[in-house]
C-alpha cells in the first residue's frame, strides 16, 4: 500500500477485495514481521504479557476456526465484552477473518444495556470474561439467537443449560487443528458494528465496512504520523470497545506493522508516565482529561519519558491551558483530532502545519468535507456551517443498524450530515462549534441524555426528568438529572443516585440530582433544554 506525499492530493485506491484481519496480521507475517511484538499488555493484576504478529495471527485463525465449528455463517454477529486484554484482538480480528461481524461493547455497561445490544445486533455468540458472566446471565436468558457463550480467563465453566452452551476460550482454541482460509470479503462488505449514543433513548448501531481501515490511511501521514521504518510503540489510554481506540490503538498500528501497548487497571495519572517509560512508547494517545490529570497529579516532565515523540487526543475539546502547559512541561504539542463513530477521525492537526490552540486542525487530505447551511450551500470562510461528509468517502460507515429512517434523514444531497458545526478560517483551520443536539460530552464519552431519562422515567417516584451536562470546572462536565417528583413523593438523592448505578454504566449515570416542579417548554410541549441549563448554571435549581 503506497502513500501520497504530504499535501499532494490524496487519491483513494480501494481494491475490490479487502479484509481487515488479513491486512493487519497475515500480511505482516508474510512481510517478515512474524517475530515482531504486535501487542504488549500490562495488566495491574496479572502482569505483562505479549503476542508477536505470528502468534496473534495464529490465534485469530484459530478463533475463526472455532466460529466455523459453531456453524456460524458469513456476517453473523459476534458480541465482544472483554477488558483490555490479549483476547480482545483475537476475538475482534478473528471474527472479521472468518467473515463475521464483530460487535465490540464496553465492559462498563450493565447487564440490561448488554441485553439491548445483544438483541438489537442479533448476535449468535458472546465472548466475555468468566468474571463478567454472572453480571450478564440473568439478562440474556430469552434471546433465542444467542446460544453460544465463549468465556475467557481462569476458573471452571458454568454448567450448560437448555439456553446456553459454554465454551472455554483457551481450550477451544487449542482444539482447532484445521485453520480456515481468510474469508474473501469485498471492501464494501461489513466488518464490525459499534454502538453509539442515540437520540431515541437507545444506542444506535453503526455498521462499518472492511474499507473503514483504508479510509483512515490519511491519518498515518497527517495525524500520527508513523515514521517510515521506525519501531513505533503506541500506547492508548482508552478501551478497545471505543471506535477511537479500535482505530488508533489497534487496527491502524497493526496495519502499519507497529507495536500496540495496552493497559488494564485503575486509571492513575502516574501510571501513564510509568507505562510510557517502561515500554519505551513513542506515541501516546488519550482524551484531554488524561493529559489534564497527568499535569495536575504528577510532576513528570519530558526527561521522565525520553522515548515519547508524539502526542494525540480526541473525544472532547482540548483546552488551551492543557495544550500550553503540556508543551511547557513535555516540550511537545498535543495533536488534536475530530471524529465520530460514523467516520472515525477525519479532521486533525499535523506536524506539517503549525498547531493552533483552540482549532481542531484541518480536514485530512482525501476527506473532502464541506461546511454547509440549511440549503446545502457551502458557507464562506468565517461562517458557521454543518460538517458534511461526501457519501463517497471510504471511511464513512455503511448504514445504521435497523434504522433505515435515520439513514434517510442524515444521508441527503450526496452527503452524510454529521450534526456537528464548525467554521473555517482563511488558512483552512477548522474551529469546532459543537453539536446542535444535546449529547453530553463527559470525560471523553458521549452520553445521550435520552438514555438517562429513559431509565429514570421508570422510577416510581419520578413524574418527569431531564438529563443535562453540568460544567463543574473548566472542561469538566458531569451528567446530572433534573427531576419532577410524583405528587407527595419524598425523593432521596442517594437512593436516586443508586438507581442510576444499578441501571446505567458508570460514565452515564448522573452524579447529582436536582429538583424542579416544572420545566420550561415550547408551545408544543418540548422541553427547552437550553433554558433549563441556564437555570442550572445560575443556581436556580435546588438539590434533592
Amino acid at each position: 500500500m503506497q502513500f501520497n506525499k504530504p499535501f499532494e492530493p490524496h487519491k483513494w485506491q480501494i481494491p475490490e477485495f479487502f479484509n481487515i484481519a488479513e491486512a493487519c496480521l497475515e500480511r505482516q507475517v508474510k512481510n517478515g514481521l512474524g517475530d515482531k511484538e504486535a501487542m504488549i499488555l500490562e495488566d495491574e493484576t496479572t502482569g505483562i504479557h505479549s503476542l508477536t504478529y505470528a502468534q496473534l495471527n495464529q490465534r485469530a485463525a484459530q478463533f475463526a476456526a472455532l466460529l466455523r465449528s459453531l456453524n456460524l455463517q458469513a456476517q453473523d454477529r459476534v458480541l465482544i465484552r472483554l477488558p483490555n486484554s490479549l483476547e480482545y484482538p483475537v476475538c475482534f480480528l478473528g471474527a472479521i477473518r472468518f467473515g463475521g461481524i464483530a460487535v465490540p461493547t464496553s465492559s462498563l455497561l450493565t447487564g440490561e444495556e448488554v441485553r439491548y445490544l445483544a438483541a438489537d445486533s442479533g448476535a449468535r455468540v458472546l465472548c466475555t470474561h468468566k468474571k463478567m458472566w454472572e453480571q450478564l446471565a440473568a439478562n440474556l436468558t430469552d434471546l433465542p439467537h444467542l446460544t453460544k457463550i465463549i468465556l475467557c480467563g481462569e476458573g471452571p465453566l458454568p454448567e450448560n443449560t437448555g439456553t446456553f452452551t459454554f465454551l472455554d476460550f483457551e481450550q477451544e482454541l487449542s482444539r482447532q487443528r484445521e485453520l480456515p482460509e481468510i474469508a474473501i470479503t469485498r471492501s464494501d462488505d461489513p466488518a464490525y458494528l459499534v454502538y453509539t449514543s442515540g437520540t431515541t433513548g437507545y444506542p444506535k448501531g453503526v455498521l462499518h465496512a472492511q474499507r473503514a481501515l483504508l479510509g483512515r490511511l490519511p491519518a498515518a501521514w497527517y495525524w500520527f504520523p508513523f515514521g517510515e521504518g521506525r519501531d513505533e510503540r503506541i500506547l492508548h489510554s482508552g478501551k478497545f470497545n471505543w471506535t477511537y481506540v479500535l482505530g488508533t490503538g489497534l487496527m491502524d498500528p497493526l496495519f502499519h506493522g507497529k507495536t500496540v501497548v495496552v493497559y488494564e487497571g485503575q486509571n492513575n495519572a502516574q501510571n501513564w508516565i510509568e507505562l510510557i517509560a517502561r515500554h519505551r512508547c513513542t506515541i501516546f494517545i488519550g482524551v484531554p482529561t488524561i493529559y489534564r490529570q497527568i499535569l495536575q497529579k504528577t510532576s513528570a516532565t519530558a526527561s521522565d519519558v525520553p522515548t515519547l515523540r508524539h502526542c494525540m487526543c480526541a473525544g472532547e475539546h482540548l483546552s488551551d491551558d492543557v495544550f500550553l502547559e503540556w508543551k511547557k512541561r513535555f516540550k511537545q504539542d498535543i495533536y488534536e483530532a475530530i471524529g465520530m463513530s460514523e467516520c472515525s477521525y477525519y479532521i486533525s492537526h499535523s506536524i506539517y502545519r503549525p498547531t493552533r490552540p483552540g482549532s481542531a486542525g484541518m480536514a485530512q487530505p482525501g476527506h473532502d468535507i464541506r461546511l454547509i447551511d440549511a440549503d446545502f450551500n457551502e458557507v464562506p470562510n468565517g461562517e458557521e456551517g454543518m460538517i458534511a461528509i461526501p457519501l463517497s468517502d471510504p471511511g464513512l460507515f455503511i448504514r445504521y443498524w435497523n434504522l433505515p429512517e435515520e439513514d434517510a434523514r442524515l444521508r441527503r444531497n450526496g452527503f452524510f450530515l454529521t450534526g456537528d458545526y464548525a467554521r473555517r478560517d482563511s488558512e483552512g483551520y477548522l474551529w469546532f462549534m459543537g453539536r446542535k443536539d444535546d449529547i453530553i460530552k463527559t470525560f471523553g464519552y458521549r452520553v445521550s441524555p435520552h438514555e438517562i431519562e429513559r431509565v429514570y422515567k421508570n422510577h416510581p417516584e419520578v413524574a418527569d426528568c431531564v438529563a443535562l451536562g453540568e460544567e463543574i470546572a473548566q472542561d469538566k462536565i458531569l451528567p446530572v438529572i433534573v427531576i419532577t417528583p410524583v405528587a407527595g413523593a419524598q425523593l432521596n438523592a442517594e437512593e436516586l443516585l443508586e438507581y442510576g448505578r444499578v441501571h446505567l454504566a458508570d460514565y452515564k449515570r448522573p452524579k447529582k440530582v436536582y429538583l424542579s416542579q416544572t420545566f420550561p417548554r415550547t408551545k408544543n410541549g418540548k422541553v427547552l433544554r437550553s433554558d433549563l441549563k441556564k437555570m442550572l448554571e445560575k443556581g436556580a435549581l435546588s438539590h434533592a
